[in-house]
């Protein structure tokens, strides 16, 4: 879990926008599409490593993957919504 303090630093790669806590419901529909091999990120790549949290843009539009408990914040490894 990333502390609000942190996130409150963080931004989109590419358009600067804040970032929040994605919703459970969103972990779980991105997991499944993973499962069934559906989830792929902006750079086409097939997602293989267990999505339990992430960030989502402020407008929606993006998610963006924690590994290990870090934010991984490469434009590439995002994924569209």
């Amino acid at each position: 879990m990333i502390t609000p303090e942190f996130l409150e630093l963080l931004r989109c790669p590419e358009s600067k926008q804040r970032l929040i806590q994605a919703p459970p419901e969103l972990i779980a529909r991105l997991e499944s599409e993973r499962i069934a091999g559906q989830l792929r990120n902006r750079a086409g790549k097939a997602v293989s490593k267990s999505i339990e949290e992430g960030l989502l843009r402020e407008d929606g539009k993006r998610f963006y993957l924690i590994s290990t408990g870090f934010p991984v914040l490469i434009t590439e490894e995002g994924f569209d919504l």
